[in-house]
């Protein structure tokens, strides 16, 4: 239940057991708990490793059991801590690979074989249907703009289903806001129930596919997709692009687990629209981003300058700086 934090299965039942049972030793331990001795002092390791036991100051060469609240609480700022690192990391990645898709788009410096132009729609509807037929073994897709259209969703259940067939491995990265979307969920359950994984993150940047580690459509236009996209190769282009996937993927939040709020009682959701606000971005921008609609991300808002004790924009975002949550 713990292992986010570094525990394993072993040394949690360990630690339950000493914070009812402070005077057990290796033995009582093994016993009790159905393991070997060496299994034992493996997890009293790895407990002191994380803070959890310590050196008693009252019993020359005895264990102290460290309180949970206070033990765990530190590893779980410290885990948060980690991930506002990473989000951040992923936001300076997304930036620098959209001016690098940018340069290369409008330069055209490499040859005519390593970028291919599909106008419309349709073009790139029909290059994805010829993808799903010739991939080989993986599809790595971002998929921001929220819930999907019926249309889209059944193509790309027919798109899919081809893919599955062949034991291609997929692996999908949606919004939060789609978790409140029936049709989109349905169709997230079915690529999970038949071997895909998918997660989900409060925002995402612009859309990409990535074939097989050697190819990937990316949009001519990120905030109009019905223009068309590029099909672009190359190694160094696509390996930037495999590496900021992987960042998001690492702090995206898994189809089946639960978005719980952090320690400050925000979402990773309500966290997102104060950084995106804090960055100028209007309501509507900032709701386009996170896939809900502009009475959402105003809903939203409200709530959180209340809970602020806000009575503006500007004071609001001067008292999230002042809490840490920007």
């Amino acid at each position: 239940m713990l292992a986010t934090l570094g525990l394993t299965a072993t040394s949690e039942s360990v630690y339950r057991c000493l914070l009812l049972e402070t005077g057990w030793g290796v033995a009582d331990l093994a016993g009790h708990l159905g393991i070997t001795e060496a299994d034992v002092r493996e997890a009293l390791d790895c407990l002191f490793d994380l803070a959890l036991l310590r050196e008693s100051t009252d019993d020359p060469g005895g264990i102290h059991v460290v309180d949970p609240d206070v033990a765990l609480g530190q590893a779980l700022a410290k885990q948060q801590a980690e991930v506002a690192r990473r989000q951040q990391e992923v936001a300076e990645n997304q930036a620098a690979l959209a001016r690098l898709i940018d340069d290369f788009s409008q330069s055209r410096r490499q040859s005519s074989t390593s970028t291919t132009e599909l106008l419309g729609i349709e073009a790139v509807q029909d290059r994805l249907e010829r993808l799903s037929r010739e991939t080989a073994f993986e599809v790595l897709t971002l998929m921001p703009g929220g819930a999907q259209s019926p249309a889209a969703l059944e193509r790309a259940r027919r798109n899919d289903g081809r893919l599955l067939e062949r034991q291609v491995r997929i692996r999908t990265i949606g919004l939060d806001s789609i978790r409140n979307d029936p049709g989109t969920m349905a169709h997230a359950r079915f690529l999970t129930d038949s071997g895909a994984e998918f997660r989900t993150s409060a925002v995402l940047p612009p859309r990409m596919i990535l074939v097989d580690r050697r190819a990937a459509l990316v949009p001519i236009d990120a905030t109009d997709t019905r223009k068309g996209a590029l099909l672009v190769s190359g190694s160094g282009l696509i390996a930037a692009m495999l590496a900021l996937f992987e960042q998001v993927w690492d702090i995206a939040t898994p189809l089946g687990a639960a978005r719980d709020p952090d320690r400050e009682g925000l979402s990773a959701q309500e966290r997102a629209l104060l950084q995106l606000l804090a960055q100028g971005l209007t309501d509507e921008a900032a709701a386009t981003r996170l896939g809900v609609s502009h009475r959402t991300a105003r809903r939203m808002m409200a709530d959180l300058m209340e809970r602020l004790d806000a009575r503006s924009r500007f004071e609001a975002g001067l008292k999230a700086a002042q809490r840490g949550w920007l």
